[in-house]
This record gives C-alpha cells, sequence and structure tokens, in this order.
C-alpha cells in the first residue's frame, strides 16, 4: 500500500517536472526535500527525547543512574548488528562524506544513507550514546536530495544545489533555526555558491524549520526564554571566554581524534570492540549521567534558575545546593565529554560532534561565568556565558562562525547576544584556525587529498582525476641513440619534448625540440651527437599520486609547459600544462552553482 502511494507521488512529481521550467522545478524540489527532511528529524528527536524521558523516569525510582548506564551499551551492540546484517558490514559516519560526495562522486550519495542513518543514529544516541543527531540528520537530507535528483534526471549543478537543500532543511528542522540551517549549507558543504542558489535552499531550510515546529513540541527542540540584559563592561570577559572555547575547540578535534583511531585500529571482533568501549562509556555515564544522550536537556538546566539539579539522581546528589561542588562537576564532565564522545562513535556507535560541541561549550561558558562569579572578580550574567560558550565551540569545531552566531541567536529567540556571539565566535575561529588548519570533519578527507574548503581553485583541483590527464603514448628516446632517431621522431609526430628512458624505463632526462632546434639542421652533429649529451634533466616530475593541486604548483614553480609523470618510480608519461588548464576550466563550469 505504501509502495503503491509513493509510486503515484512519483507520477505527479515527474508530470510536474514535465509542465515547468527547470527554475520552478528547482523550487518545488526544495519544498519536498525540505518536507522529508523536518520528518527524519521529528522522527529521530521524539525517539531520543521518548528515551531519555523513559530513564529519568526509571532513574527517579531507582535515585542512580543505572539504566543510563545499561542502555548505551545495548544501543550500540544494536547499531553494530545492524551495520553487519543490514548494512553490509559498513556505514560512513560524519559529515565529510557529503563533501567527498560533491567533490569526487558527482554529488551522488548512496540510497542506502536514506535510511541508514536514522535507524543507526536513533539506536546509537536514542538509547544514550554520547554524540549528537545532527550529523546522521544532515547526511540524511544530503542523501534525499542526491537521491531525489538522480531520480528526475537533475545535472550535476541541481543534484549539489538538492544536497545543499537536504542539509539547510535538516539544520533547520532540529532547531527550528532557518537562518543557521542555510548558513551551515553554505558556509561547511557549498562553499562556493553563488547568491541566486540562496533561493531554494532558504525555501527548503523555512519548509524543514516551519513542519518541524508544527509537529514536534517545544521541549524536544532546544531553546531558551531566559536571557539578560548585553552589559558592555563584560566584553573583556567575553574576549577571554572566546580564547577559552578555541583552546577547548583543539583540545576535542585532537583528542576526539585519538580515541576514535585507536579503536579503529583494533583488528577485533566488532561485537566485542562496541562491548569494551560501551562497557567504558556506561562508566563514564554511571559517574557523569549528563553525559547520556544529546545532553539538550541538561544544557537548559544550566541556563535556568536551578542548576543544581543536574546533580539529582547522581553519585553526589547530596551535594545538590553546595555551588562549588556543582562547578567542578560540571568541569570534570566538560573535560570528559570529549572521551564518551569518543568512545560512542569509535566503538561501533553512530553519531555526530554537532551536539556535543554545544553541550561543551555551554558547560564552558557556565564554568568560566561561574567560576568568576564565585571569586567575586565579577558578577556575570551566567545564562548568557552559556548560550555564548556553545557559538564558541561549534565556530571552532567547525570552522563555522556565522552558522555558530545565528544559531544561537535564533535558539534564544532573539538577536541581543549579537555582539558577544561575534566577539566569542570570532576568537575561537581565529585560535583554531590558527592550529587546526582544517575543520574536524574535514581533518580526515585532507589527510587523503581530498579536503574540500573554501578555497575555489582547491575545490576545483580536488575534483580533477590526475590519470585523466596523463598522456602515455608519448614517444620516448635512448640516451645512447643518435639524434638522428630523434629527428625520425620529431618529423613523424607532433611530439615537442621526449623523455629520455634507459632499458629498464628508468626517467634518465628529457629532450625539448627547442633546445636541439639549431643542431637538427646540422646533418654532421645530428649524426655524431648522442641524445645523452643533448639531454636535460627535468625540471620537475610528477607522481601519479600526486594530487591536481601539487601538480599545478609544480607547473608554476618550474615555470615548464610539460613534466614527465613517473609510476613506482618508472617513467609513465607527460602532463601538458594546457591540457591541466583545459580540464580545470571544463570542471569549473560544470561545477559553478547558479
Amino acid at each position: 500500500m505504501l509502495k503503491k502511494y509513493f509510486r503515484r507521488l512519483e507520477s505527479i512529481i515527474a508530470l510536474a517536472q514535465s509542465l515547468m521550467t527547470p527554475k520552478q522545478f528547482l523550487f518545488l524540489s526544495s519544498v519536498l526535500i525540505g518536507i522529508s527532511c523536518s520528518f527524519a528529524v521529528i522522527i529521530l528527536k521524539t525517539f531520543a527525547h521518548s528515551v531519555f524521558s523513559f530513564a529519568t523516569y526509571i532513574n527517579g525510582i531507582l535515585k542512580l543512574s543505572f539504566i543510563n548506564s545499561i542502555l548505551p551499551i545495548i544501543g550500540i551492540l544494536l547499531t553494530v548488528f545492524v551495520v553487519k546484517k543490514v548494512l553490509n558490514g559498513s556505514i560512513q559516519k560524519g559529515t565529510s562524506q557529503i563533501l567527498y560526495a560533491v567533490a569526487k562522486k558527482a554529488s551522488i550519495i548512496p540510497r542506502k544513507q536514506m535510511y541508514a542513518q536514522i535507524v543507526t543514529s536513533s539506536l546509537t544516541v536514542g538509547l544514550g550514546g554520547s554524540a549528537g543527531l545532527e550529523s546522521p540528520i544532515v547526511i540524511t537530507g544530503a542523501a534525499f536530495g542526491s537521491n531525489y535528483a538522480q531520480n528526475y534526471k537533475m545535472q550535476y549543478k541541481d543534484r549539489t544545489l538538492l544536497i545543499g537543500c537536504g542539509v539547510a532543511a535538516g539544520i533547520a528542522a532540529a532547531f527550528n533555526a532557518p537562518i543557521a540551517g542555510v548558513l551551515f549549507a553554505i558556509e561547511v558543504l557549498l562553499v562556493d555558491v553563488s547568491i541566486a542558489a540562496f533561493t531554494p535552499i532558504m525555501i527548503s531550510a523555512a519548509t524543514g524549520a516551519l513542519v518541524s515546529a508544527i509537529v514536534l513540541d517545544e521541549s524536544i527542540l532546544l531553546s531558551f526564554k531566559k536571557q539578560e540584559t548585553f552589559d558592555y563592561h563584560n566584553i573583556p570577559f567575553y574576549v577571554i571566554l572566546g580564547v577559552l572555547t578555541g583552546l577547548t575547540a583543539i583540545y576535542y578535534s585532537r583528542n576526539f581524534q585519538r580515541v576514535e583511531h585507536y579503536f579503529s585500529k583494533q583488528q577485533i571482533n566488532p561485537y566485542k570492540k562496541a562491548l569494551i568501549g560501551s562497557s567504558l562509556l556506561a562508566l563514564l555515564i554511571f559517574i557523569f549521567p549528563t553525559l547520556f544522550g544529546e545532553g539538550y536537556e541538561s544544557i537548559r538546566t544550566l541556563s535556568e534558575t536551578d542548576p543544581g539539579k543536574l546533580l539529582d539522581n547522581t553519585l553526589f546528589a547530596d551535594f545538590r545546593n553546595n555551588q562549588w561542588v556543582l562547578l567542578l562537576f560540571v568541569g570534570a564532565t566538560m573535560m570528559v565529554k570529549v572521551f564518551a564522545s569518543g568512545l560512542t562513535i569509535g566503538s561501533g556507535g553512530n553519531g555526530g560532534n554537532f551536539a556535543p560541541s554545544l553541550f561543551l561549550g555551554s558547560y564552558l561558558g557556565y564554568f568560566f561565568s561561574k567560576l568568576v562569579t564565585l571569586i567575586g572578580l565579577s558578577k556575570l550574567p551566567i545564562t548568557n556565558f552559556t548560550m555564548v560558550g556553545m557559538a564558541g565551540i561549534l565556530s571552532g569545531l567547525f570552522h563555522a562562525p556565522l552558522t555558530a552566531i545565528f544559531l544561537i541567536a535564533e535558539i534564544t529567540g532573539g538577536y541581543g547576544l549579537m555582539i558577544p556571539l561575534m566577539i566569542v565566535s570570532s576568537i575561537s575561529f581565529a585560535i583554531s584556525k590558527r592550529y587546526e588548519k582544517y575543520s574536524l570533519d574535514v581533518k580526515g578527507l585532507a589527510k587523503k587529498g581530498h579536503a574540500f574548503t573554501s578555497n575555489k581553485d582547491s575545490n576545483i583541483l580536488s575534483t580533477l582525476d590526475i590519470d585523466s590527464i596523463i598522456q602515455c603514448d608519448y614517444l620516448t628516446v635512448h640516451p645512447e641513440e643518435n639524434l638522428s632517431k630523434l629527428v625520425d621522431l620529431i618529423s613523424h609526430s607532433n611530439q615537442v619534448v621526449f623523455a629520455v628512458v634507459n632499458n629498464d624505463k628508468d626517467l634518465v632526462g628529457v629532450v625539448h625540440f627547442n633546445d636541439i632546434r639549431e643542431i637538427i639542421f646540422n646533418s654532421y652533429r645530428v649524426k655524431y651527437t648522442h641524445i645523452k649529451d643533448v639531454m636535460k634533466a627535468p625540471l620537475a616530475t610528477i607522481s601519479s599520486l600526486d594530487s591536481m593541486e601539487i601538480v599545478m604548483k609544480k607547473f608554476e614553480m618550474s615555470k615548464s609547459a610539460f613534466l614527465p609523470v613517473l609510476r613506482d618510480g618508472k617513467y609513465h608519461g607527460f602532463i601538458s600544462k594546457s591540457i591541466a588548464l583545459e580540464a580545470y576550466r571544463t570542471k569549473l563550469r560544470s561545477m559553478t552553482i547558479e
């Protein structure tokens, strides 16, 4: 019945495509993708909130977080089971796969990502794994956009744009923050998009936020109603908070990868790895129950009048009214959050770092402002610092200051904190960028030479395949041959450069036509001059494993029009600078989103 309904819907959409102009159909598509993504968000958020409410209810009876410790183990084991038995043993995690799909896979995302992320992240995070749902939501939205475009035979530009629509709708629906959704799609993923392309992305984000606001209960969404008036006298403290959030973002980024990589290197049974990792996570949650799940409820608690509620049903419940104990609890939780998130994802669970960044930022903002207040240095607006801290970590971790600023502005219900948000986000971004060239999600791609960054040239060059422009049919010569052989080759080909190779195919030099122009018209010199006497060492050589960005840098440094290519140390062919530039221009035209 459901399958029949979807076929009928597809027929209607196909009919609309035939009756509309491409731009009109693009606008319609952005609305449909926004609706689809918002329902994925509703499913995930509702499930996660229901499990948290259930665990909280049980904890109120047991007076200790036993359930909080058991559920994440179950969730991660179930996630590993689903990945092995349903998803063919593998699932890609993190928004970096979207960047890779745009850069290397013609914006084609596997169909299974339309449901794989929802299922696995709901099991992991919904059952208490210390990660976020936003990354799976974003990947699901991107998969919706990519597969929708494939289904209706849309071109690369439109596929990429609809991926951006899905991403924007996912973030907008998750936070009821359409502006942040648009900025995240453009600032983090579609780094090279024209102003004209904003319209479908904005439509999709607005649709996602609207559906989410209508269907989801407000208590499920992360929102704040209480904030204090901004006082410019506190600017020095906001500057210090910006520095602290930048340094903390670096701390989180490096330690998260250490934990995740440690588990990824362990060649053991996936269930055993999941059990070990989730057991360590369970221990952390037992001591610090606020690490359970996304942690948004504890963020709200910190910004309210009685943050001591964080200690209810914990080992420290007897000290709930002791502000110093609460401060130490918040500080310790803040520092171990990275290990909880790393254990969750590294041991086999699925989730993202968006929610952990907000969690970490709120705890840091609270810790700093409360500490300053307790020691009597100044009486700071703790609620404001709690919220602004979230923007600082988000900006530093994802290198997305605009997203951070407008996300917190939207979820706080106004723009009264715009100045401190700008100060903290920009300082955090500057510090993090200074010591971490790439954001957390891009690091892995960068190590493989696939980084898709804000540098337009680098983006385009990263999409070019070096093998497609290597010319392997160039004629070669031997160093012991005389020039008569070379003259004969020149007269029967269009080559102007020749590789000189020995019997083992080692490159020993190159001969350019311009270098022997005067000699070849002298028959005596041609007959008695050997190629080894006129050959020159290449100004630079290219490895077949080099990225196109490295190739173009070598052309620029050598000032040469042709460079020889080596594969496994042996001569393989030539790359012509003119052909490389033509490939660049062709790719530039195909990738420009208008």
